[in-house]
């Protein structure tokens, strides 16, 4: 089953997260859109990407009952280094400007996949939410990199530990998204910006992120890296597992 719908609209490519009930991301929609992000990189037809979500829910992250299946086994860092550290170094290093229409609310992983690319959109039911630290985890997917870059380090921290959602309208504010319209109003505000980049200087605006790249987020490598080391750690506590078991069984967590 296909969790990732691709569609080519005069030049932008669209594509749309489709895995109900939250569009929570497991192994397969993590590699489909991988594959599809290197597609669109090798196309010349493809000048602008969107990233967009089914429905009414941009994402929720990672699949908290893939994980759980995973049990004792399941090494983090081995994870993180085959699905979203390269997920999130493919939205930086193509050369072609990448829009995410926010369609609803995101969190953890997904959060950072919406933060890789170079424009946000959001509609104005969006919510972000930093997650991880809801289930005993530290930040992954670049949040940890990318989060402070746009909103500021105080702020990050702020909405790490509290876990509370940023509404779209303080997230415009807080410079972490570029625009708010109204949901029903998201594919033809997004539409309209794709086919206006489209029509733009592709190459300029591919050399462009690699110097933005260069000069704001040189150490997204490295940081993604140790994102998964320090998550391996995080992984192995009783805190994420009293997380992970709360968020299961629908009850506050008692981490102390």
């Amino acid at each position: 089953m296909a969790f990732v719908r691709s569609e080519l609209q005069s030049n932008v490519l669209w594509l749309t997260i489709d895995r109900p009930k939250a569009n929570a991301f497991n192994l397969e929609l993590i590699g489909e859109l991988q594959a599809a992000i290197n597609q669109a990189g090798r196309d010349a037809q493809v000048r602008v990407v969107v990233l967009t979500g089914a429905g009414r829910v941009f994402g929720a992250g990672q699949d908290i009952e893939e994980i759980k299946a995973g049990g004792a086994e399941l090494s983090y860092r081995e994870h993180l280094l085959a699905t979203y550290n390269p997920l999130i170094l493919q939205l930086r290093r193509i050369e072609k400007p990448v829009i995410a229409a926010v369609n609803g609310p995101c969190a953890g992983a997904s959060l950072g996949i919406v933060l890789a690319c170079d424009l946000r959109v959001a509609a104005e039911n969006a919510r972000f939410v930093v997650g991880f630290t809801g289930i005993g985890l530290a930040p992954d997917s670049g949040v940890s990199l990318l989060l402070p870059a746009l909103v500021g380090l105080g702020r990050a921290l702020e909405l790490t530990f509290s876990n509370q959602p940023l509404l779209a309208e303080k997230a415009l504010e807080w410079g972490l998204v570029n625009r708010v319209v109204p949901f029903e109003n998201l594919p033809q505000a997004v539409g309209a910006l794709a086919q206006e980049l489209a029509a733009g200087p592709v190459g300029a605006f591919g050399l462009s992120k690699r110097v933005y790249n260069r000069a704001v987020l040189a150490d997204l490598q490295a940081v993604l890296e140790y994102e998964s080391y320090v998550q391996e750690v995080a992984g192995a506590r009783a805190e994420h597992k009293e997380g992970v078991a709360a968020f299961l069984e629908k009850r506050p967590a008692k981490f102390g």
